[in-house]
């Protein structure tokens, strides 16, 4: 390591990362944390934002603001590219697509997992994820716009496609988003429009199980299934979606019976992930070898084999009973931090073990699961249990705070406060929802041409 400090590189600022970069403060080494947004997001509250209960500004935090007074710790903006184990030397892209190298000595590798179409990233389109704050924004213009675009049609067929809201994968994503639309459309919503009735907006949850929320224990799951069909949620088991377009999707039964069509404007897609392409190129140059989905895998101390100074850490690591969840992250950025203490101390590194500190998802208010050892809770005790996590691990007090007043109001009133959406914008030229499509564009030049 020569003369100078070791230098440690994070590519990530999830929960890993951030964890991972918490535990080095004051460690003798240089630390530099990137990330290709410059912020914490808290991803499990991001349908909580797309949906409009939340602000962007309270389910997330700048990164350099969280590792201020963390003086050994350097927050750069970037998007790791490339990666060469021989210089230890990451290559990283700036958002104008120049690029800077940075060395390292340590290597933490916390950059998460992308949405997965399984190879049909035209989907991409008309389904967006849910991942990102990005993500969330395109979901809440699609949400709003809908009904807005409804409220404008004579009754038919094509208002209808407008109220049809179709949900892909019943993992607690899936139930959270299929539940908050419902939910937004009977309660928010109820009495704010004369031409259409909310309460109309069917809600469509498809999956390849037989049960939502396959993770938890079958009660659990089968008394959040209940409250989805309370609510009103149309649920389709045993099914594939094939084929999402413009206006509707095509649904293939996994017993070969023929496909059905539904038509929807609004498409939401929660059922599946994939490794990040950095990921990926970092397997295939540390020779490492990985799942289908891309998680690559670790020895015992989540370092890669043959690549003691490489950890991989959160969704990626691909060793036997690590699930992709906040805690699993957590806990394995905090062991990375602290093997590279220990070894620059002299210490022996000790294996990982993970601990299982639950589960939770959200199906509408007053009703969430809370899974933890023996602890099984649903209904209001699962949603105070879920909550009082969620406070627990939002990142600034103030956000903390915040939260829990919105939350308050939310539950008191049927308002939601964050609901404001732009249109346009969405990188997607042909997206019906935006002033900056080749249709509107059209029908603006002959209305000028005509004046």
């Amino acid at each position: 390591m020569g003369n100078s400090r070791p230098k440690v590189v994070i590519v990530g600022g999830g929960f890993g990362g951030l964890f991972c970069a918490r535990r080095l403060k004051n460690v003798d080494a240089d630390v530099t944390l990137l990330d290709r947004a410059a912020c914490h997001v808290f991803q499990p509250l991001l349908y909580q934002c797309a949906t409009g209960t939340l602000s962007i500004g309270q389910i997330s935090r700048s990164l350099r603001q969280e590792l201020e007074h963390h003086h050994n710790v350097t927050t750069l903006l970037g998007e790791a590219v490339r990666l060469d184990p021989d210089a230890r030397r990451v290559t990283a892209r700036r958002p104008d697509e120049t690029t800077f190298d940075l060395d390292y000595d340590y290597l933490v590798i916390a950059a998460g997992m992308r949405q997965s179409y399984f190879g049909k990233e035209e989907f991409a389109t008309w389904a967006p994820g849910m991942k990102t704050l990005d993500d969330a924004l395109s979901i809440r213009r699609r949400v709003f716009a809908a009904f807005e675009i409804a409220e404008t049609l004579p009754p038919g067929p094509e208002r209808d496609q407008w109220l049809t809201f179709v949900v892909t994968g019943g993992g607690p994503t899936g139930v959270e988003l299929a539940g908050q639309i419902r939910e937004l459309a009977t309660r928010a919503l109820a009495n704010q429009f004369h031409s259409i009735n909310p309460e109309d907006a069917r809600v469509l949850l498809f999956d390849g199980g037989d049960r939502v929320l396959k993770s938890f224990a079958p009660a659990l799951a089968d008394r959040a299934q209940r409250t989805l069909e309370i609510l009103g949620v149309e649920m389709h088991f045993g099914v594939h979606v094939t084929d999402v377009r413009r206006d509707g999707v095509t649904v293939s039964p996994k017993g070969g019976a023929p496909s059905e069509e539904y038509a929807s404007r609004t498409v939401l897609w929660t059922a599946g992930v994939e490794a990040v392409p950095f990921a990926r190129h970092v397997a295939e140059v540390l020779g490492a070898q990985t799942d289908r989905s891309g998680r690559i895998s670790v020895d015992a101390d989540l370092s890669v084999p043959g690549h003691s100074e490489v950890f991989v850490i959160g969704d990626l690591a691909g060793r036997d009973g690590l699930p992709g969840v906040a805690e699993n992250a957590m806990q394995g950025g905090l062991h990375a931090a602290a093997c590279i203490r220990r070894e620059l101390s002299g210490a022996a590194r000790k294996n990982y073990r993970y601990r299982d500190l639950g589960s939770a998802a959200y199906i509408s208010r007053g009703n969430a699961l809370l899974q933890a050892g023996p602890v099984k809770l649903a209904g209001l005790a699962g949603w105070l249990g879920w909550g009082f996590i969620h406070i627990a691990f939002l990142t600034g007090v103030r956000n903390r705070f915040s939260t829990v007043g919105t939350w308050l109001a939310t539950i008191t009133r049927a308002n939601r406060s964050d609901r404001a959406f732009i249109l346009g914008g969405s990188g997607h030229p042909e997206e019906p929802y935006t002033w900056e499509s080749p249709v509107h564009q059209s029908y603006t030049a002959r209305q000028q041409k005509s004046a």
